[in-house]
């Protein structure tokens, strides 16, 4: 079962009143909660119920580099009675330091061992085919060994995790840009140039340069630092200076600008396949 499109009410309390505080998400006729914890308030909650049950955790923060990276892991009741907590204030010598926890478990601790390994696994493996984080698990998590009801619910259970951890502020799941935007052409936006073969597609979130496209060897003296930057952090994704991955820029213009290596107007150099540009789309 997708969930994706469909309207849905979600629950969304802010336990400290203070929205740089924790926060405890649910939905209505869903069994699942989760949890946002900031690393500075984990203190606060050794006491909580629901942190003392089996459930699958993620630890964002960001590595030496500065990209954000995220460790997913899981938690099981041991027999002193903790759970979760106990788990995720172990060390995790994968991740330098996490600066958010997202935790997710059911309202009546029904998630056993064999499930958190399922979910893990699936986790795990949706936020390196999203390619948004570095996943820092050192090993690939069992995928365990369900039957194929619960397997079923299981899936469900990671719709609705997902949803929630996009609501929290994480899109670790969800890749850039969506198969159906890659198939239209009437979204797809070409580099007005003969010199490079590039192309984007605009999103909620900014602009993303799509794998697979051309970019200048060189850039210009009056280029931006920030596209001089850009090209640096990305360096890994440039192979015969082209895009070897997505890229998300938060404007078109830094995107044209990543393109060609000099200062230019994204609102003009991004073209329709009609010819139409980017600053006469939906006028």
């Amino acid at each position: 079962m997708s969930i994706s499109g469909t309207k849905k009410n979600i629950n969304l309390f802010l336990m400290d009143g203070d929205p740089a505080g924790r926060f405890k998400c649910s939905l209505l006729n869903w069994t699942g909660v989760g949890y946002k914890i900031p690393r500075s308030y984990f203190p606060q909650c050794k006491d909580m119920p629901h942190m003392k049950q089996s459930g699958v955790y993620m630890l964002f923060g960001s590595d030496r580099n500065g990209d954000d990276v995220i460790y997913i892991g899981q938690a099981v009741v041991r027999k002193n009675g903790e759970g979760l907590s106990n788990r995720i204030n172990e060390p995790h010598d994968s991740i330098d330091f996490w600066t958010d926890a997202v935790m997710f478990t059911t309202t009546n601790d029904a998630l056993g061992p064999t499930e958190v390994c399922y979910l893990e696994n699936k986790f795990c493996k949706m936020a390196k085919d999203a390619k948004r984080y570095i996943v820092k698990n050192g090993n690939e998590p069992s995928i365990g060994n369900l039957t194929e009801e619960k397997e079923a619910e299981m899936d469900e259970f990671i719709d609705y995790a997902v949803l929630i951890t996009g609501v929290m502020g994480y899109k670790v799941f969800e890749p850039l840009v969506s198969p159906a935007e890659l198939a239209s052409d009437t979204k797809t936006f070409h580099f007005k140039s003969n010199k490079f073969d590039a192309k984007a597609i605009i999103t909620s979130e900014g602009i993303v340069l799509l794998k697979g496209s051309q970019i200048s060897p060189t850039t210009v003296n009056s280029c931006p630092q920030f596209t001089i930057n850009m090209r640096e952090k990305h360096s890994a994704h440039i192979a015969d200076w082209t895009t070897t991955e997505d890229i998300l820029f938060p404007s078109p213009s830094s995107a044209a600008s990543f393109v060609s290596g000099s200062s230019v107007s994204g609102n003009d150099m991004w073209v329709l396949k009609d010819g139409t540009p980017l600053k006469d789309v939906n006028k």
